[in-house]
């Protein structure tokens, strides 16, 4: 696995950095990351594979010593199988088209991505300019923009990062004014289906934390695999 690897002849290129728990949780975060320029195709799906996530240039796991929340979660698109709440946000959202653009901070991008920060995290006082710049923006792979409009209103973006088997789903704003539309759900789905078209084998969701419960709708979607002690277990329909 590349995972031990990097653990072994590579460790000395990443860096254990503590910081406050992203998510809340009473427990000291430590990332341990590196910084990189380009990475080629089957390295990073190589990275994923072994749990590893990116923020803007850095490619970093979770290596917290007194807790193990973070647990990486993928999907196997053609194996997706919607329940009725999945089906019902797809539905609920019939009227929302998408299409697959070019990663831009552009003004339009930029309004509703403040718009989503000051409504989720008030206190925090993120801007769209550092989430865009800070966070989206890299040189480590390709990444691109799913963008949701209802009619000619831009009410959702999807940053991805994309290889040709596998697909990582960055982050998700929108419309905070449409909350009661599901639209995370709904991005998920449409991620899901954007996948099968491409014939993409994996799509990262990220860490499900079953301690938070905005990140509870990813356990929901089966089935899924979870990362754990270094290898993928399969979590079908019919488990919890």
């Amino acid at each position: 696995m590349l995972y031990n690897l990097i653990h072994s002849n590579l460790n000395k290129y990443f860096f254990d950095i503590p910081l406050a728990c992203p998510y809340n949780l009473p427990h000291q975060a430590i990332y341990r990351q590196a910084s990189m320029s380009r990475v080629p195709d089957q390295i990073m799906e190589q990275f994923m594979d072994s749990g590893f996530r990116r923020s803007g240039n850095c490619l970093y796991t979770m290596v917290c010593p007194t807790c193990q929340s973070c647990v990486p979660i993928r999907l196997e698109p053609h194996q997706v199988r919607p329940n009725r709440n999945q089906k019902r946000a797809s539905k609920r959202n019939q009227d929302l088209s998408w299409k697959v653009a070019p990663l831009e901070a552009s003004p339009e991008s930029l309004d509703l991505c403040n718009a989503f920060l000051k409504k989720r995290f008030p206190d925090k006082g993120n801007s769209a300019e550092e989430y865009y710049f800070g966070f989206f923006t890299n040189l480590v792979t390709e990444t691109y923009e799913i963008r949701y409009h209802l009619a000619d209103r831009l009410v959702g973006v999807a940053i991805v990062d994309s290889g040709s088997r596998w697909l990582n789903a960055v982050y998700f704003f929108f419309d905070p004014d449409l909350s009661h539309r599901s639209l995370g759900t709904f991005n998920i789905m449409t991620l899901i289906e954007h996948c099968r078209q491409q014939d993409i084998e994996h799509l990262y969701l990220g860490y499900r934390i079953s301690e938070v419960p905005a990140m509870s709708y990813k356990a929901n979607l089966k089935p899924h695999q979870l990362y754990i002690e270094g290898k993928w277990q399969q979590v079908d329909a019919k488990q919890s």
